[in-house]
């Protein structure tokens, strides 16, 4: 490990800053045109038109269903900007499309008595929607944890292929397929279709898979897996999922998913820990029913930097009188991103979840470090317990944001290219409840939790995020970390 990460990260993020200031000197990305011959803000107009340029496969109700302004529609003038802005981005959150445009032309009546009339084109850059790419990847929880604790050893890795299928029919749905082997061998299908009616509310998704491992972790001592290997099996798991989905207006998403799971484990990982499935099992087998809500209002999916999330869940397992397990999870979180000045930014979550019962197999445990819940600077640690909550806070300075134009790339899907950096200073708490810290020589349970730092954010093709980061925690542990992310 680095001996001062964080000295260390200061100097790649001075030399990262003056690159990309240099090599990227250019004017942000606009949002929207508006072309307004009448500029008074108290006026009405009527929208004439809605024209869609650039939606080649894509239907075009798709677009239309995220757009707040229809042909017909009466709009204040001083509302005019903000709907355009919004609209292109609910546009873009579909990632359809690599670039969306807005474009107004407003034309004055002769007759005074009349509104003036709007019409509106929509200009999009469809992405590439069919990728199909071979797989070479580690088999750990992170990068991190592969580089520091398993010595960076490249026999954990995993290879194949994957098939990401997008906009097949071109109407958003996706038909994804996995296959995995090497360390862990793996085989999964899914199918989602955003909307099955003709109003556009009601979607379905489908998915199947099923997993084997002869290496895994199965126990945690002082918030450490602790692995054990084999030429056999030692784990597999088999699932089938059903999901209905219900889109209310733009920002609401209700789902419920109806899913199937069988889980098992050879002799060997119940003689090593009895509590693995609990009462010595081998076998965990369970229905299980969720329900999730949604309010999503971000300005983008991948890195917002404006809006607002909200995301709670409730699931059920153990519905079958034949199921071995049986289990409550109530999950909330929120997050809030607004503008706090010119190309600074702040964001902050909280999540909070709890499970019931209190004796909990261990391969259901899940704390921090083992899930999505993360506080940064503790990425090597994995804290078991039923409950825990999170809170995040980060601040941003953007170093730019520009869409460049690779014209010698003549694939027209890759040769228009947004790249957007940011510097971040980061500061999150957490806090983990376990009934059996004790049991498992938990050091980081039931206290609290404290990280800051440092990082480059870079975003690019895709939604991809790029995270070079460095933090120290509140036990004075110092890292560097590297992360392919999306943020909370």
């Amino acid at each position: 490990m680095i001996s001062d990460p964080i000295k260390w990260l200061g100097s790649v993020l001075l030399v990262l800053t003056g690159m990309a200031q240099s090599a990227w000197a250019a004017t942000s990305h606009s949002d929207t045109t508006v072309a307004a011959v009448d500029t008074d803000s108290s006026r009405s107009v009527v929208v004439r038109s809605v024209t869609l340029i650039g939606n080649v496969r894509t239907r075009d109700r798709i677009v239309f269903r995220e757009m707040t302004l229809k042909t017909g529609d009466t709009v204040l003038l001083s509302d005019l900007p903000g709907r355009l802005t919004w609209d292109r981005r609910n546009i873009s959150n579909t990632n359809l499309f690599i670039t969306v445009d807005l474009k107004t032309e407003q034309t004055t009546p002769t007759d005074t008595t009349q509104l003036a009339q709007l019409d509106l084109t929509v200009r999009m850059k469809e992405r590439w929607y069919l990728i199909a790419y071979p797989v070479f990847d580690i088999a750990d929880r992170n990068l991190n944890e592969w580089w520091y604790d398993r010595g960076r050893d490249l026999r954990r890795t995993i290879y194949g292929g994957r098939l990401s299928y997008r906009n097949v029919t071109g109407s958003n749905d996706r038909l994804q397929v996995e296959i995995i082997r090497g360390f862990w061998q793996r085989t999964v299908l899914s199918y989602a279709r955003p909307y099955i009616d003709k109003a556009q509310r009601i979607g379905l998704r489908v998915d199947v898979g099923y997993q084997t491992n002869n290496d895994i972790p199965y126990t945690t001592i002082a918030d450490k897996w602790r692995y054990v290997r084999a030429d056999q099996t030692l784990r597999s798991r088999t699932w089938g999922a059903l999901t209905l989905t219900n889109r209310h207006g733009l920002y609401h998403y209700h789902s419920v998913d109806i899913r199937y799971s069988r889980n098992t484990v050879a002799d060997t990982v119940v003689r090593l820990n009895p509590d693995y499935f609990l009462d010595n099992r081998t076998e965990q087998r369970y229905a299980s029913l969720a329900y999730g809500y949604r309010y999503d209002r971000r300005d983008n999916v991948a890195y917002p930097l404006r809006g607002t999330l909200f995301l709670g869940s409730v699931g059920v397992s153990g519905l079958l009188p034949s199921d071995n397990f049986r289990f409550l999870d109530v999950t909330t979180s929120v997050s809030r991103y607004w503008p706090m000045g010119k190309k600074v930014y702040g964001a902050a979550n909280l999540r909070a979840r709890t499970t019931w019962p209190d004796r909990q197999p261990y391969f259901n445990l899940h704390g921090i470090g083992n899930s999505t819940d993360n506080v940064r600077g503790y990425e090597l640690y994995v804290i078991d317990g039923q409950h825990s909550a999170v809170a995040r806070s980060s601040f941003r300075y953007q170093l730019f944001d520009t869409v460049k134009q690779l014209n010698w790339l003549r694939i027209r899907q890759f040769n228009t290219l947004p790249i957007a950096a940011y510097i971040t200073a980061f500061a999150d708490a957490g806090y983990v409840g376990s009934t059996v810290a004790e049991q498992y020589q938990s050091r980081l349970a039931n206290q609290l939790l404290v990280g800051t730092g440092l990082s480059f954010d870079l975003v690019t093709y895709y939604n991809l995020v790029i995270r070079l980061s460095g933090a120290i925690n509140r036990q004075g542990n110092t890292g560097f970390y590297f992360n392919f992310a999306q943020e909370f």
